[in-house]
């Protein structure tokens, strides 16, 4: 049985813990600042918790010791914490961070580690990139790679349609960093919440903008191998230019906290969610220029008797898919890892990543 230390009680992190320890393979370790976060989480006797400043270096380290993982929910401002602890440790080291910087860490960290450390586990960045690299994997020459994802209620029943289903400090980082993409063969920087597009997936209306972080390490990955790489996040008609109004025209993006605050106060959360995946790509193919699609959709359901929304499953089965596939020994063993590294036929036939498995009734139709 594998000792695991899981930091983060919060939406996710619950959600983890009970993949994990239901599997009776794993041990976890729950840590949170917040001991509130840690009452929550059900009773399991695979299940620790401990109350843990993740700042506190000399107490992460001990946190960590005998451990065969550490598995980062935390929010991204402490998740470099976590990961300089792992380093030190020897523990191999998994996260969810979207934020570009954290992850440009991460990477310098394993330089020379004798362990793995693979960031970006969730959704997006995440499973997104692991099937842009299989339809990738098909082409001759590519031309263009589109991904485009959206966490969303079922049922928006506000200006902003939209309901919070996951991290508010991690939605509003994403549109306020610049955004990587490749454009006409240059990496570039280029803004959050811009270029506008609109599509319809079974007859219903979505818009897609640019937002951070979502490509994880793929630029790089692709740089000098395609034209056009971007990633866009969906939401329903209308949501981005309210943001972008609270963002830049009320300058909002410079005190983040009061943002934060009036999104959690004003818009209520739900379970009731479906998580949308799109990846496009383009080229040249057995001398023909052609285009292939992933469309899926994934909603809310119980897992193992929790109710558990679409975001939860599809970021909580992630990272631990990633856990399940370093154990069997099925990726590299030290080092940094890429999300496009892990092959999607092995992903899905996981245990957890088996909850992406498209079926009959989840596979959305293009129009």
């Amino acid at each position: 049985m594998k000792e695991i230390l899981l930091a983060g009680a919060g939406k996710i992190g619950s959600v983890i813990a009970h993949m994990l320890t239901s599997t009776g393979d794993y041990r976890v370790t729950v840590a949170d600042r917040s001991a509130g976060q840690l009452e929550g989480l059900p009773h399991n006797s695979l299940l620790e918790r401990q109350v843990l400043d993740f700042t506190n270096p000399e107490a992460l380290s001990k946190a960590l010791r005998g451990k065969f993982a550490v598995m980062s929910a935390a929010p991204y401002s402490i998740t470099s914490h976590i990961a300089r602890a792992a380093r030190l440790a020897g523990t191999n080291y998994l996260d969810l961070t979207e934020d570009v910087a954290t992850t440009r860490l991460v990477k310098t960290l394993a330089s020379d580690a004798d362990t793995a450390f693979i960031p970006q586990c969730g959704l997006a960045p995440g499973f997104i990139s692991i099937v842009a690299h299989d339809l990738i994997s098909r082409f001759d020459t590519l031309d263009c790679v589109r991904l485009r994802v959206g966490a969303l209620p079922q049922f928006p029943s506000n200006a902003l349609n939209y309901n919070l289903t996951w991290s508010t400090d991690g939605v509003i980082n994403e549109y306020i960093q610049p955004c990587e993409a490749i454009v006409d063969g240059t990496l570039r920087e280029v803004p959050a919440l811009e270029e506008l597009e609109e599509f319809s997936l079974d007859g219903v209306r979505y818009e897609a903008f640019n937002t951070s972080g979502g490509l994880g390490t793929l630029c790089e990955t692709l740089k000098g191998k395609v034209r056009t790489l971007n990633y866009r996040t969906v939401r329903y008609p209308g949501h981005r230019n309210i943001m972008k109004a609270l963002i830049h025209d009320l300058r909002l993006s410079e005190r983040p906290e009061v943002l934060k605050d009036l999104l959690e106060h004003a818009i209520p959360g739900t379970m009731q969610d479906v998580v949308l995946v799109f990846v496009t790509v383009t080229g040249q193919k057995g001398g023909r220029y052609l285009q292939e699609t992933y469309a899926n959709k994934i909603y809310g359901r119980d897992i193992g008797g929790v109710p558990c929304s679409a975001i939860q499953i599809t970021t909580a089965s992630g990272i631990c898919a990633v856990l399940d596939l370093i154990a069997a020994g099925q990726l590299p063993a030290k080092g940094f890892v890429r999300q496009e590294q892990i092959p999607l036929r092995a992903f899905l036939a996981n245990r957890f990543g088996a909850a992406y498995a498209q079926t009959q009734s989840n596979i959305a139709r293009v129009a």
